[in-house]
């Protein structure tokens, strides 16, 4: 039996109206994750986001990243890491409230965007926000960029976690995601997006954006809900997988 999760980040509208469309998407992913309110979303998204994703029997993460909406955490801030830690436990706090009220489980936590990378790219950042996932979190998996710094840190901590791959995402010859601002960072053509998250969930080599291979060990795929036509991916992706004999949960 093959299996693999496939997540998608949510919540990351400006309208409960959003929610809706977002809902679309989850009869073919297995887990979400939910903006906290730094790049995106507020209380009542939140409080929707999860509703919703407990009807379709989601596995639920949290989705913290830096706190700029303007730039939709897709910009590293000049901020010292102890402010960085600070906001994080802010925007998780108030999500878990949020979900306690509810009486929500949450399953993960997977930080977002210009964080993301920035945890694979500063060793001094990594390992202080895995410190406080430990600390003050260690009940809950973590899901991060499969192969990286961030894996290693949580990994050294006895962190759980769930290493990620990007199927409509280039990779550099590094494990690294292909930086946004190069024209070739995102994998617009369905076919092609979902011809690498089959060779990422069978554990094969992918070809990077500089003409490499690599084989990243991933255990979930990340869908972008942004995606102007995610719910058709979603719906292609869900058939290849299962055509191709994986069980998606």
């Amino acid at each position: 039996m093959k299996l693999i999760d496939i997540n998608c980040d949510l919540g990351e509208g400006v309208l409960i109206s959003d929610c809706e469309q977002d809902a679309t998407l989850m009869p073919y992913i297995s887990s979400c994750n939910i903006a906290c309110g730094g790049h995106a979303g507020n209380e009542s998204i939140i409080r929707k986001s999860l509703l919703n994703a407990r009807l379709h029997k989601l596995k639920i993460g949290a989705h913290p990243g830096y706190e700029d909406k303007e730039n939709f955490g897709r910009i590293s801030l000049a901020i010292s890491i102890n402010e960085l830690i600070d906001s994080i436990k802010r925007q998780l706090d108030s999500f878990f409230n949020i979900s306690s009220e509810l009486n929500i489980a949450i399953h993960h936590i997977k930080f977002h965007g210009a964080l993301y990378n920035d945890l694979e790219k500063k060793p001094k950042l990594s390992l202080a926000l895995a410190q406080l996932l430990i600390q003050d979190y260690s009940e809950f998996k973590v899901y991060g960029l499969a192969n990286g710094v961030f894996e290693k840190c949580c990994i050294d901590l006895n962190i759980d976690f769930i290493a990620e791959g990007f199927m409509d995402r280039t990779y550099t010859s590094t494990g690294l995601l292909t930086p946004r601002s190069e024209k070739n960072a995102m994998i617009t053509a369905q076919d092609k997006s979902i011809a690498q998250a089959v060779l990422l969930a069978s554990n094969k080599e992918v070809t990077t954006s500089d003409n490499q291979v690599i084989k990243p060990n991933v255990k979930t795929i990340c869908l972008h809900g942004d995606n102007p036509n995610a719910v058709a991916i979603a719906k292609a992706l869900h058939k290849e997988l299962t055509y191709a004999g994986f069980i998606i949960q």
